[in-house]
């Protein structure tokens, strides 16, 4: 599988820690996060990802802020999107089972390194399961055409 990861500065670190253990599980890993010494405006870094994962060039996504709310709050701003922030193993599943999260968002200043490896395995091991949850899942996706024609 291929995913792309982006980060702010605040969660470089981080980032190159799960590209990584990302990789070292035979996951591709595109990177569209800052490098050592750079800066960014996270909100550029979440929608670039996120259009990328709107526009099928990925199936699943890894963004990082200092509080990983940033980034879901931006890359939720991209119609098909569904991106979800989670700081623990039982939400990070429950994103992609109950709401098939395209996107993890983390925070490098809310969860340590080995945690955020548990979370994005987590992640990485959940599929959609359908059932009671597709009826709201294709909601959302109603909700989100019918708020963007009245923009």
């Amino acid at each position: 599988m291929n995913i792309a990861i982006g980060c702010d500065e605040a969660a470089y670190d981080l980032k190159e820690i799960l590209k990584r253990h990302l990789e070292a599980a035979g996951t591709v890993v595109d990177d569209y996060g800052v490098q050592a010494g750079q800066t960014a405006l996270y909100p550029d870094v979440a929608v670039a990802v996120a259009r990328k994962v709107a526009g099928g060039e990925y199936s699943r996504a890894i963004l990082l802020c200092g509080t990983g709310i940033g980034v879901c709050i931006s890359a939720n701003k991209v119609p098909g999107v569904r991106a979800a922030q989670a700081h623990d193993t039982y939400s990070a599943s429950r994103a992609r089972k109950s709401n098939d999260a395209q996107i993890l968002c983390l925070g490098a200043r809310v969860v340590g390194p080995e945690l955020a490896k548990s979370i994005v395995d987590a992640w990485m091991d959940s599929e959609f399961e359908g059932g009671r949850s597709s009826e709201k899942v294709e909601r959302i996706k109603v909700l989100e055409q019918e708020l963007h024609a009245e923009i």
